[in-house]
């Protein structure tokens, strides 16, 4: 029931498509770009609702204001304490490596904003709890979510993060101007 609610908001009242052809793995993270505009957590979790999957998100915890945080908490939301060291992926990597199922999406421009220079966050959870990273490219030119490649993380970061960036190239966010790979 509310795989078809999820999938008639996302397909119908907004009209979105989305192309996936990379498998349903018990754990993953989702690496998702561009991240331009606060719709992408409400679109994503709608798309990943339509396809009848379940994903976390962190954000950070200044947005885990009541009634915003209990509404964040039941969607799947982390909060995230953004503002000082911590061993954040060794949390999410021991969370992924304990649960039976664990999909985490993560931005890796870690703002809205054009950032060239990603947060490497989400490979290193990946690499971390050895799952997979599945890109998942958000297109408001096209409002369609593709998720069509895989990257296991080798541990040569350099060269992961330049595929990762490359597939995400071809995806236009909703304020294109607030999107870059940077060089790669």
């Amino acid at each position: 029931m509310k795989k078809a609610i999820y999938s008639f908001i996302y397909h119908k009242l907004l009209g979105w498509k989305h192309k996936v052809s990379i498998p349903d793995y018990d754990k993953y993270i989702i690496c998702a770009a561009p991240h331009t505009s606060n719709w992408d957590l409400l679109i994503g979790k709608l798309f990943y609702g339509a396809i009848g999957r379940k994903t976390f998100f962190m954000m950070k915890k200044e947005w885990f204001f009541e009634p915003l945080g209990s509404f964040f908490r039941f969607i799947g939301g982390i909060p995230v304490n953004r503002s000082k060291k911590n061993s954040l992926v060794d949390q999410m990597a021991e969370e992924a490596t304990s649960r039976k199922t664990f999909h985490l999406a993560i931005t890796p421009e870690g703002t809205r904003s054009a950032n060239g220079d990603w947060k490497k966050g989400f490979y290193y959870i990946a690499f971390k709890a050895q799952i997979p990273i599945l890109l998942a490219g958000i297109d408001y030119r096209t409002k369609c979510i593709t998720i069509e490649k895989e990257v296991f993380p080798s541990g040569n970061i350099e060269e992961d993060m330049r595929t990762i960036k490359t597939y995400f190239k071809r995806f236009q966010g909703k304020h294109p101007e607030n999107f870059t790979t940077g060089d790669i």
